[in-house]
C-alpha cells in the first residue's frame, strides 16, 4: 500500500538525513504559519532571531565581566570597570525577556490557527472525493492516519520555534568557544551526539509502531463505544453481549499494552547506552579544559567563560537535537496529511464538464457493467441496458443482491461504470458536469442519514445551499405527510433529534422515514430516487406514503422507486426486474404479471402470504 511505502521511506532516515531535511521541515512549518497568520509568523521569526542574538551578546559580555573581575588592581576598581559590561548584560536580559514574551504571544496565536487551517483542508479534501474512495480500505486507512496531521501541524509551530532559537543559541555558543579555543567545539558536539541518536531511534520506533497498530487501536475504540451505544444497548442486555465485548476489549488492550511495554524496554536500553556515551564525552571535555588551564594555555577568566559557553552550547545542542527530532516526528504525520491532500485531489469528484440537456426525455444505460473496487466476484451490474423515461414512475424490483441500489447510485453519479455508458439523451454522464447532475437528483436512501440536528435542519439539509424559508419547509413536510410527526415533537421543528444530548428527542423508524422523504422533497430534484421508502411503516402509513410519491410524479417529477413490496408498484409506469446483477424483464406491471416471468413469480409468492386456505372437511 502507498502509506506503507511512505512510512518505510521515513524510517530509513538516519541522523544526518534528518539534519539534511531540517531546512525542508522548517520551510513546511513556516508555510503553515504564513498560511494561518502572516503577521504572527513574522513576529515569531523576528523575536527568536533577536533572542539568539541577545544570547550571543550575553556570552561575550560574560567574558568581559569575568576578565574585569579577575584582573589585577583593587577590588573597587575592578567592580567599577565591570559596571558597563554589567549594564549591557542587564539590558540584554531585559530585551531577551521582552522578545520571549512577544514570541510566546505570537506562537499562542499561531498554533490554533494552524490546526484549524490544516483540519479544514483535511475535511474539505475528504468531503470532495468520490464515494468509491471513501469505501476503499486503503484510502480510509490513510484518512485514519492523516487525521493526526492537523494536531501535528500545530505542534510543528512550537517545535520549529524552539529549533530556530536553539540553532541561533548554538551558533552563538560555538562562536564563543571557537574564539576561546578551537578544540572545545568538537568536544561539545561529541557530548550531544548520543542524545541525538537516542531520540531519533525512539522516534522511528514510535512512528513505525503507530502505523502498524493504528487500525488495532481504532477497533478497540469501536468495541468500547459499542458498550455505551444506545442502539446496541437493548441487545447487550437481553443477549448478554456485554461480557463478550469486554473480553475482546481486554484482549485488544492487553496486546496494545504489550506493544507499549516493548517500546518502553527498548527506549530504556537506548537511553542507558546514550547516557554512558554522554558521560564519557563530558569527562573528556572537562579534562581537556583542565589541561588547558594547567598548561597555561588558557586564562582563568577565559576558562570560566568557556565553562558557561560549554554549558550553554551543550544545552542548546541538546535542545536542538530533541526539538529537531520532535519536529521530524510531527512532520511524519503532517506528511501523511499532505499525502492525503495529494491522493484526495487525484480521487476528487471532477469539476466542470459538458452541460446536461435542460429537459431530457430519458436516461439510458447502455451495456453498463460495474464491480465494487477490490471485489473479484460476480459484477454488481453485468451488461445492463435499460431506460428511465423522465416524468414517469419507474420501479426497480428484484431479490436482495440483485443490483437495484447499485444501479441507482450509478444513476445518481455516485459511481462510474467500469464499462458501458449512462446517457442523458445523448450526453454521456461520464463527461457531464457532476455538480449539475447532482442538482437534478434527490435521494431517500434505505439507510439515509439521521442527522443529530433539529428537525428543521434535518429537512432543510436536503438543499443546504438554498435560503431556508418556512414556505418551502411546510410544503415539503406536507408532501411527505410528515405534519403529524412535526406536531408531536415537543418543540416542533426546533426539536433536537439527538437523544444523547440534553433536551434531545428520538424518532421512531417510521417518523424518520417521513422526515427523510420531506428532506428529498425540500431538495426539489428533477429525479427522486426512493430506496425502500416504507420499510419502517405500517400498512396504513405505507399506503399514504405511496400516494404522496404518486402525487410527486403527477407534478412532472421523475420517481425511481426501489421496493420489495411488489403490490406497491402497481401504479408504476415501467418496471425493471433485476436478478444477480442482470436485467431480466422490463414492462408495465400488468405486462409482467401476464408474462409469467420472475416478476410474476415474486408477486405470487408475496400474495400467497396473505391467502388463507381453508382445509376441506374430512369424509364420513
Amino acid at each position: 500500500m502507498g502509506w506503507n511505502q511512505h512510512a518505510d521511506a521515513f524510517l530509513e532516515l538516519d541522523f544526518r538525513a534528518m539534519l539534511t531535511r531540517l531546512p525542508a521541515l522548517l520551510t513546511a512549518s513556516l508555510r503553515l504559519a504564513r498560511q494561518a497568520d502572516r503577521v504572527a509568523a513574522r513576529t515569531v521569526l523576528a523575536a527568536e532571531a533577536g533572542r539568539g542574538l541577545a544570547q550571543a551578546v550575553g556570552l561575550f559580555t560574560v567574558n568581559s565581566v569575568l576578565g574585569r573581575l579577575m584582573g589585577g588592581g583593587p577590588v573597587e576598581d575592578r567592580l567599577r570597570g565591570a559596571v558597563p559590561a554589567l549594564t549591557v548584560m542587564a539590558t540584554v536580559l531585559l530585551v531577551g525577556a521582552l522578545l520571549r514574551a512577544a514570541s510566546t504571544y505570537a506562537t499562542g496565536r499561531l498554533e490554533p490557527k494552524v490546526e484549524r487551517v490544516a483540519t479544514e483542508l483535511y475535511l474539505e479534501r475528504a468531503a470532495a472525493v468520490e464515494l468509491s474512495a471513501i469505501e476503499d480500505h486503503a484510502f480510509h486507512k490513510l484518512l485514519d492516519t492523516a487525521q493526526y496531521g492537523a494536531s501535528s501541524a500545530r505542534r510543528m509551530i512550537i517545535y520549529g520555534t524552539r529549533v530556530v532559537n536553539a540553532m541561533i543559541s548554538l551558533v552563538a555558543a560555538a562562536g564563543v568557544l571557537t574564539v576561546l579555543h578551537p578544540v572545545l567545539l568538537p568536544l561539545l558536539v561529541t557530548m550531544t551526539v548520543p542524545s541525538a541518536w537516542s531520540a531519533l531511534t525512539n522516534a522511528r520506533r514510535r512512528y513505525e509502531s503507530f502505523h502498524v497498530w493504528v487500525q488495532h487501536a481504532r477497533a478497540g475504540q469501536l468495541i468500547s463505544g459499542l458498550l455505551t451505544e444506545p442502539a446496541a444497548a437493548p441487545e447487550i442486555r437481553l443477549h448478554g453481549v456485554g461480557p463478550f465485548l469486554l473480553r475482546h476489549f481486554r484482549a485488544m488492550s492487553e496486546s496494545a499494552e504489550a506493544e507499549q511495554a516493548r517500546l518502553a524496554r527498548l527506549a530504556a536500553r537506548t537511553g542507558l547506552i546514550a547516557a554512558l556515551w554522554t558521560g564519557v564525552a563530558t569527562v573528556a571535555t572537562y579534562a581537556t579544559l583542565g589541561a588547558l588551564l594547567v598548561t597555561g594555555t588558557m586564562a582563568l577568566s577565559v576558562a570560566g567563560t568557556a565553562v558557561i559557553a560549554i554549558r550553554t552550547g551543550s544545552a542548546s545542542l541538546d535542545t536542538l537535537v530533541l526539538e529537531v527530532n520532535a519536529l521530524h516526528e510531527e512532520a511524519l504525520f503532517v506528511g501523511d496529511l499532505e499525502r492525503l491532500y495529494v491522493e484526495a485531489a487525484e480521487r476528487a469528484i471532477p469539476t466542470g464538464g459538458a452541460p446536461l440537456p435542460e429537459d431530457p426525455r430519458e436516461i439510458r444505460f447502455e451495456n453498463v457493467t460495474f464491480n465494487y473496487p477490490g471485489d473479484a466476484g460476480r459484477p454488481a451490474l453485468d451488461d445492463i441496458s435499460l431506460a428511465f423515461p423522465l416524468g414517469r414512475i419507474v420501479a426497480l424490483v428484484g431479490e436482495n443482491g440483485s443490483g437495484k441500489t447499485t444501479l441507482v447510485k450509478l444513476l445518481a453519479g455516485l459511481y462510474r461504470p467500469d464499462r458501458g455508458r449512462i446517457l442523458w439523451d445523448d450526453v454521456d454522464a461520464a463527461t457531464a458536469d457532476r455538480s449539475l447532475l447532482a442538482e437534478r437528483i434527490a435521494m431517500v436512501a434505505q439507510d439515509f442519514k439521521r442527522w443529530p440536528f433539529t428537525a428543521r435542519v434535518n429537512v432543510a439539509v436536503g438543499r443546504s445551499s438554498a435560503p431556508l424559508t418556512e414556505e418551502r419547509l411546510s410544503t415539503s413536510i406536507g408532501e411527505a405527510g410528515a405534519e403529524q410527526v412535526v406536531a408531536d415533537l415537543p418543540h416542533g421543528l426546533d426539536t433536537l433529534l439527538a437523544r444523547n444530548f440534553s433536551g434531545g428527542h428520538e424518532l421512531s423508524g417510521g417518523q424518520w422515514q417521513r422526515l427523510g422523504i420531506a428532506r428529498a422533497a425540500y431538495r426539489r430534484g428533477r429525479i427522486l430516487i426512493v430506496d425502500e421508502p416504507t420499510a419502517a411503516l405500517d400498512a396504513r402509513a405505507e399506503l399514504e406514503v405511496f400516494e404522496k410519491i404518486r402525487a410527486l410524479a403527477g407534478t412532472g417529477q421523475t420517481v425511481v422507486l426501489i421496493t420489495h413490496r411488489l403490490a406497491s408498484v402497481r401504479h408504476a409506469d415501467l418496471v425493471h426486474v433485476l436478478d444477480q446483477g442482470r436485467l431480466v424483464e422490463s414492462g408495465t406491471p400488468d405486462e409482467l404479471l401476464g408474462s409469467g416471468g420472475v416478476y410474476a413469480e415474486l408477486y405470487a409468492l408475496q400474495a400467497g402470504q396473505f391467502t388463507t386456505t381453508v382445509p376441506a372437511p374430512k369424509a364420513g
